[in-house]
């Protein structure tokens, strides 16, 4: 089995399955009574629909990171978003999914900062030219690379990156906000963890990185 298409599948159930528990523990303890909620064959039903109705938005990209959790019948979305297309592209493909009653969005779209996108940049750059590092990434190589042949589109030299992301599947999932930059995502070892922690932590202007990588068959779970 190929490593990469691997990961593609286990990202989102991973992180799906870890806020599952934390969302609904606490409703447990405050309601009087539990709330009604779909068999086991519905639940893995919806939560592999929510999970491929994500993955395939073409507005969810490497600068994004979204994971969702399920209370009743509904279906709870969290995360970032760069654009705010993303944040109501993904509700409205999981309201859409036959079973789901409710959908919260709680997905914080990020500011829109010229810095915040030079930084985008500046990191991806730096975490995907990595030869280590590269395999995480589809198209396996620099920025520019990732944006294909013709150069930098309208959308880019108009907005930045946020408005012209590389495409393509990207394990490591790269979040600024004020200069503060989290990753996310799943990779093979704790090597690859360490180094892109610190590629993200040597680019130029960024002021603190969190490391939230996952290791693939790690017992550790997202925050």
């Amino acid at each position: 089995m190929n490593t990469l298409s691997h990961l593609t599948r286990r990202t989102l159930p991973l992180l799906a399955a870890a806020l599952i528990f934390s969302v609904t523990a606490p409703a447990a303890i405050t309601q009087s009574a539990p709330a009604p909620t779909w068999s086991q064959e519905d639940t893995l039903r919806i939560v592999n629909e929510v999970q491929k109705k994500l993955a395939g938005l073409s507005t969810y990209g490497v600068f994004d990171w979204i994971t969702f959790g399920v209370q009743g019948r509904t279906i709870i979305l969290k995360g970032y978003a760069s654009r705010p297309i993303l944040k109501s592209d993904a509700e409205n493909v999981v309201k859409h999914i036959k079973g789901v009653e409710q959908v919260i969005n709680e997905i914080e779209v990020l500011p829109n900062s010229p810095n915040d996108d030079r930084i985008r940049a500046a990191v991806y750059n730096r975490i995907y030219t990595q030869p280590s590092l590269a395999k995480y990434n589809a198209n396996q190589g620099s920025l520019a690379r990732a944006l294909g042949p013709g150069g930098p589109s309208v959308a880019l030299m108009a907005g930045g990156i946020t408005n012209d992301p590389p495409i393509g599947f990207h394990a490591i999932h790269i979040i600024v906000k004020n200069g503060n930059v989290a990753l996310y995502g799943v990779v093979n070892n704790e090597m690859d963890k360490t180094i892109a922690g610190m590629q993200a932590n040597s680019t130029p202007g960024v002021f603190s990185v969190d490391n939230d990588l996952i290791v693939q068959g790690s017992s550790s779970q997202p925050k």
